[in-house]
């Protein structure tokens, strides 16, 4: 067992609080005293605190509404809330539109493969045209091999997203695909290794609620040392086999987020726009801010008043929490 493992091992071990002082400890010894708030235009945010405007950050689908998977979170819905764009001029033409209207960056998406990947062999031109008339563009890849990812290196991608699976299990049942939790740790180090800003997500109770490989994900995501770390909770959706299933507690979740922070301690660790909704949604989101993270996406007021009550500063960016 290596030094991570062992280190892994031995948090899960201590009392949750015991181990959120000490991450937020960690946080404020390394990091300014600030809750960076994202909130881009792929949902509507309007609270007390702070309104987002539309078309500012989008995500755009390649696949349209086509997803080879069908994974059970999701069954292709996340893409329908997203712009098609099925070719390469159609992804032109939909990058100069959003500029016209004020676009500011655009993650670049679509239902993968039955390999895992998503088909982003003929759009690194296109993708290479959205940089070229000014927008922001993180992608976000499944797995890859090497040539995918020196392309999104040579066409300058400012950062990759790729959720990493720490059980096979979980792979096989809930994303249907015969891989390992080796074959996303090797996607993640060809990212790394052409010299991408990688920002790993992990997706607490993916396995239909059930907290299963999220800690070997995070072994395997700092030994590769990131720029970020993203952290979401499974949120499940109606029309899904997953509608309606007892997600994780709030303490559970808080207690990977801070072990995150603690495991590596110069890294921003941010929670992703994914939460469950309901009476625990408020209780997670603090306990996430106090387990140190650096980012959160669209939070409650009661999470942003709790912040400025620990004494931080929040900032509203209307772009992806992973580039915050």
């Amino acid at each position: 067992m290596d030094k991570i493992s062992k280190t892994i091992n031995k948090l899960r071990s201590q009392d949750l609080d015991d181990l959120v002082e000490q991450a937020w400890e960690i946080r404020n010894r390394n990091f300014p005293r600030v809750l960076n708030v994202s909130v881009p235009s792929a949902k509507t945010y309007i609270t007390d605190h702070y309104q987002n405007k539309q078309n500012i950050f989008v995500n755009i689908s390649i696949t349209g509404n086509i997803c080879e998977l069908n994974c059970e979170h999701c069954k292709r819905k996340l893409l329908q809330s997203m712009i098609p764009a099925k070719t390469p001029l159609e992804l032109k033409e939909v990058g100069e539109s959003l500029v016209e209207k004020g676009c500011h960056g655009v993650l670049v998406s679509g239902g993968a493969m039955s390999d895992g990947m998503v088909s982003l062999d003929n759009y690194i031109d296109s993708i290479r045209y959205l940089k070229e008339i000014g927008l922001q563009v993180i992608v976000h890849t499944g797995l890859v091999n090497q040539t995918i990812a020196s392309k999104l290196k040579e066409v300058g991608v400012d950062q990759v997203l790729i959720d990493i699976i720490g059980d096979k299990e979980t792979i096989k049942d809930v994303y249907h695909l015969d891989k390992t939790p080796e074959d996303f740790e090797k996607s993640l180090r060809i990212l790394k290794g052409v010299g991408l800003e990688i920002a790993p997500h992990i997706v607490i109770g993916l396995n239909y609620g059930k907290i299963s490989g999220e800690y070997n994900a995070l072994h395997l995501i700092s030994e590769v040392s990131p720029e970020v770390i993203v952290l979401v909770v499974i949120s499940p959706m109606h029309g899904t086999p997953m509608h309606g299933l007892k997600t994780p507690s709030p303490d559970n979740i808080a207690r990977i987020a801070a072990i995150a922070r603690i495991i590596n301690p110069n890294t921003k660790v941010t929670s992703g726009c994914a939460r469950p909704p309901g009476p625990q949604k408020i209780e997670t989101e603090k306990l996430l801010i106090k387990a140190g993270v650096n980012s959160m996406a669209y939070p409650t007021d009661e999470a942003v008043d709790y912040a400025h009550n620990l004494g931080l500063k929040t900032i509203f960016k209307e772009e992806c929490c992973s580039l915050l």
